[in-house]
């Protein structure tokens, strides 16, 4: 006998979201070191031991909320239209990048900073970027780049343009306007690399 889905989020699952979105929120008014497990439950609307119930620690609530932040970057084959020519593939994958920047920066920077002090965030980073550099090694293959392992092969190619996003959105983020601008020439960076480009 098949056990149904549940299509609505239990309670627990609600509170586990209340306490990623005040920890978001938390981040727009203090940086993360005043930030307590104290104050993202008074956020949550919860008691601090409830809070513990879900997280062991500030950092595991970080992890959590970068893990959830980090979900929206992950590219994969059904994001990409195979009919869809490598130029918009690519132009697609840096607005989609630049749009989760653009909302969730707070996050993605805490990310960067507190990935070296809290290992899981740092596990969670990495794989984002591997998993992106597999999904764009894939567009340049198909758009023509050698499928080959030396440092010129369209994998050490993604590799090495999906952190230099990575790092641009850092500090583009910062600026008014920034992360438009950096959109535009991150993807002007990448088509050039492609063959025609």
């Amino acid at each position: 006998m098949a056990t149904k889905r549940r299509e609505t989020p239990s309670k627990g699952d609600l509170r586990e979201q209340a306490i990623l979105d005040a920890a978001e929120a938390l981040l727009e008014r203090e940086h993360i070191e005043p930030m307590t497990v104290e104050s993202i439950a008074k956020g949550a609307g919860i008691s601090r031991g409830s809070l513990y119930f879900y997280f062991g620690s500030k950092q595991e609530v970080l992890a959590a909320l970068v893990a959830r932040t980090v979900a929206r970057l992950h590219l994969d084959d059904q994001s990409a239209d195979p009919g869809l020519p490598a130029h918009d593939t690519v132009r697609r994958a840096v607005e989609n990048t630049a749009r989760t920047w653009r909302e969730h920066g707070l996050v993605m920077r805490a990310a960067v900073e507190f990935g070296p002090e809290v290992p899981e965030i740092a596990r969670l980073w990495r794989d984002t970027i591997a998993n992106n550099t597999e999904a764009m090694t894939r567009v340049l293959v198909a758009a023509g780049l050698p499928d080959e392992d030396g440092p010129t092969g369209a994998a050490a190619l993604a590799q090495a343009l999906c952190w230099m996003t990575e790092r641009n959105f850092y500090h583009a983020s910062t600026q008014p306007g920034g992360l438009d601008r950096m959109t535009e020439t991150m993807v002007e960076i990448w088509c050039r690399v492609l063959p025609g480009g």
